[in-house]
């Protein structure tokens, strides 16, 4: 029987490594994301309101066949580039970033938006009022008073992250020591009636969500 860090050692640091892309996506395009539908209305943001929430109802193998259809080398956006600047992310580390960003996204969003939305207009006004630029009240005002919103989105993001399958073997491929992340580490052990290397990954995976939840609590989610 393999000893736990040689069953988990691959998988676990490729799983960190991806999750702490995605956080990083999460931050920059999923907090500006956040921002933008809390600040701004009309058809056009509603409809990027739909997209950017339809990991939460759509089945993962199907939104990762859609991105595959649009991101795949014989895909969509693909027969539109230039070969120099086509995408090259299936069946790479960089497939598993992109799969664990989509399926964080309305996890980080909705809390982050609803932060933004909080923040009092009056406060906004009167920041422009002391001389302050929009970019000077964001980062003084805004960001501040939203920080709560924010860490609990990047959390539930990160936990979902860490448990992702359905989108990770779309776009991953579930290539043994290159794209297999533990998630999909414990379904191939399981596949291989492998039961005593899939225990000891399920137990670490419940170990690894046990701060997740922790923080979760401590931030007023759940």
């Amino acid at each position: 029987m393999e000893t736990p860090l040689l069953c988990a050692s691959a998988p676990l640091w490729l799983t960190a490594e991806v999750i702490a892309w995605s956080l990083l996506l999460q931050l920059l395009l999923g907090g500006s994301l956040a921002w933008l539908l809390a600040r701004r209305t009309g058809a056009l943001y509603q409809l990027l309101d739909l997209l950017v929430t339809l990991p939460l109802v759509f089945p993962p193998i199907v939104l990762g066949y859609g991105i595959l259809l649009l991101l795949g080398r014989q895909g969509w956006l693909a027969q539109w580039l230039p070969e120099a600047l086509q995408p090259h992310i299936v069946f790479t580390p960089t497939g598993l970033v992109i799969a664990a960003f989509v399926a964080g996204l309305p996890l980080m969003i909705k809390p982050a938006q609803n932060a933004f939305a909080a923040t009092p207009a009056s406060l906004r006004e009167a920041s422009a009022t002391l001389g302050c630029t929009p970019w000077q009240t964001f980062w003084q005002v805004e960001l501040p008073l939203a920080q709560r919103g924010l860490a609990a989105g990047l959390v539930l993001a990160g936990g979902r992250a860490l448990g992702e399958v359905g989108l990770s073997l779309m776009l991953g491929g579930n290539i043994v020591g290159r794209t297999e992340t533990l998630s999909l580490a414990i379904f191939n052990q399981v596949l291989d009636g492998n039961l005593d290397c899939a225990n000891q990954l399920s137990l670490l995976l419940c170990l690894l969500a046990v701060p997740v939840f922790l923080l979760l609590r401590r931030l007023g989610t759940v």
